[in-house]
This record gives structure tokens, C-alpha cells and sequence, in this order.
């Protein structure tokens, strides 16, 4: 059993891993100035605060320029982004001139941009803001709300993930004849069987990480940049299947250690970083060796074929 980490230890980094074990969704939090400026950001500290009035909450880095406009502004709107809307929190990541050019939106209530196609909308009065540290915390007073009943963008360690109901859980049996001919079809489906043995693959690949004191994004971007030099932040988006802000993040916690530089407008790593790849090549080596270890080696040829004709 570990000894638990105390304040005057905590590591930074380390601290924000641990954090990452909690599972959450993924907002973009909108509003309007005074002076009809509309601001965006992609956010996961969204959480609810009160039933009765209906509270809600996020925070924010204090040096955020959108911190001036949530401020002064008298609402702001919650959009709680579905499971296909990966491109959308992407896109507010970023630092842009207008975020909104070419985006659909409408006005809400005191002007809060609101999204189509969203899992949830909250439009909220801004009710309180509340020091945490180097983070505002701002809290809205719900006043109207959309249940638009779609599968949520969820975020855990690093990655972009998906919602789906836990093996283990209880299962209530439907009604006969409620009983769909189909019920089995999800469970027998190969792109959601794909995604199931993804989470399966990286839930055990990720505690073993932490020998190498890096988390899940920065072993694939070491991984990425090992086998293609020059790659910007967008170009190892793709690669990384991650929001921008935590591309980002790890490219600069990369810089920050001497593993990566830049290069013209892209990255290459560093002879520490070259062998902080090799030993996350072999590790990701390892681990495929340990996972795959009781399929026969046409089974993996044939695995592979399929991989391949996919992409």
C-alpha cells in the first residue's frame, strides 16, 4: 500500500495525473460583454451546486483574457457537448481572433452564444464568484435549461471518451413486451466492441506509465514525434485524439523537461526525449506482448490485416 502524497510534497504534475482518474464531461462555457464581445471555452469543471435555488459551477484560470468578460456579463451559458462534438471542444480550446466565425450558434438569454446538437444546455444569471486559488470559481443561477438527451463527450486521463453502461452493473429486465429482437446488438456490434477493448487496453497500459514519470498524451506525442519530425500542435491533434488544450499542455510539460524543442513551426525531440521515447516504445511493446500473448500468430496477422484495411 502507498503512503499518501502531503501538501508540502505534492508535484504538481503528478498531482494533475492523479486528478485525471476522475472521469468527467465536456462544456463550453459562453457569455456576452457588456460591450456585445462574445466569449468561449472549453471547460470540464463544470459541476451542479444546489437544487434549491439551481446552482451550478465552473472555474477558470485567473489569467484567462475571458475572465474580463465573465465578469462583467449578466449570464452565461453551460453547453454540455455530445460524444460527436470532439471538433467543437477542439476548436474553443484554441486561441483564435473569432472563435464564433463559421460556427452555428444562437443567442440565449443576455446574449450567451448556445450550441445545436449538444448533449445539454444550462443558461444561467450569474450569481456569485468565488476565489480558489489561481482558478475563479463562478457560480450561475439556473434559468432555463434544454434536455436534448444525447450520448456526452466525456474526458478521462488525457483522452476523449465515450459513455457506455458498466458489465457489472444491475440490469433491470425489461418488460416482454418492451423486449427488442435487437437487444443484443449493441453488445455484438464490432465498433462498440472496438471501443470497449481500447478502454480495456489503456485502463492497464496507464498505471505502468507512471514508472516513466509521464502521463498517457506525452508518451504519444514522444511515441509520434519518434516516427514523424516537424509535426505541429494541430498536426499531432490528430495523432493524439485529445482536446487542444491538453495537446498543448503536453507539448509544453515536454518542452519544460528538455525532451522536445521546437523546429520552425513544428516539434522535435531531444536526445533526452529520443530515449524517454525508446523506453515508451518499449513498454507499449511490452504491454501489446502481454495483452496478445494467448492469440496464435496467424490471429494476430489476421488482427492486424483488419487494423490496417480500416484506417
Amino acid at each position: 500500500m502507498t503512503s499518501p502524497v502531503r501538501d508540502a510534497d505534492i508535484d504538481p504534475k503528478a498531482f494533475r495525473r492523479a486528478l485525471g482518474n476522475f472521469a468527467t464531461g465536456v462544456t463550453i462555457i459562453t457569455a456576452q460583454g457588456a460591450d456585445g464581445e462574445k466569449v468561449g471555452v472549453t471547460a470540464s469543471s463544470f459541476n451542479s451546486l444546489s437544487m434549491d435555488p439551481p446552482l451550478i459551477l465552473w472555474s477558470s484560470m485567473k489569467t484567462a483574457r475571458s475572465c474580463e468578460i465573465f465578469e462583467s456579463a449578466t449570464h452565461f451559458a453551460v453547453n454540455i457537448l455530445a460524444s460527436d462534438q470532439m471538433d467543437m471542444s477542439n476548436h474553443f480550446a484554441r486561441q483564435q481572433m473569432d472563435k464564433f466565425a463559421g460556427v452555428e450558434w444562437e443567442a440565449g438569454i443576455g446574449g450567451a452564444p448556445l450550441f445545436p446538437n449538444c448533449a445539454g444546455r444550462f443558461q444561467c444569471e450569474a450569481y456569485d464568484r468565488l476565489d480558489g486559488g489561481d482558478h475563479w470559481i463562478y457560480v450561475g443561477r439556473v434559468v432555463a435549461f434544454d434536455d436534448l438527451g444525447r450520448s456526452p463527450l466525456c474526458f478521462h486521463q488525457g483522452s476523449y471518451s465515450m459513455v457506455f453502461n458498466h458489465p457489472g452493473a444491475p440490469k433491470k429486465p425489461a418488460p416482454e413486451m418492451a423486449k427488442s429482437p435487437h437487444a443484443d446488438r449493441m453488445g455484438n456490434h464490432k465498433f462498440f466492441l472496438m471501443i470497449r477493448a481500447i478502454q480495456g487496453y489503456q485502463d492497464r497500459y496507464q498505471p505502468k506509465l507512471h514508472a516513466l514519470d509521464i502521463n498517457l498524451i506525452e508518451a504519444r506525442a514522444l511515441l509520434v514525434m519518434n516516427t514523424t519530425v516537424g509535426l505541429d500542435a494541430d498536426q499531432m491533434l490528430v495523432q493524439l485524439n485529445a482536446p487542444m488544450v491538453e495537446v498543448n499542455e503536453a507539448l509544453l510539460n515536454l518542452e519544460n523537461c528538455g525532451m522536445i524543442a521546437q523546429s520552425g513551426n513544428g516539434y522535435i525531440l531531444t536526445e533526452t526525449g529520443a530515449q524517454k521515447a525508446d523506453q515508451c516504445w518499449e513498454l507499449a511493446e511490452a504491454h501489446a506482448d502481454e495483452s496478445f500473448s494467448q492469440f496464435s500468430d496467424e490471429q494476430l496477422e489476421t488482427f492486424t490485416t483488419i487494423l490496417r484495411h480500416l484506417i
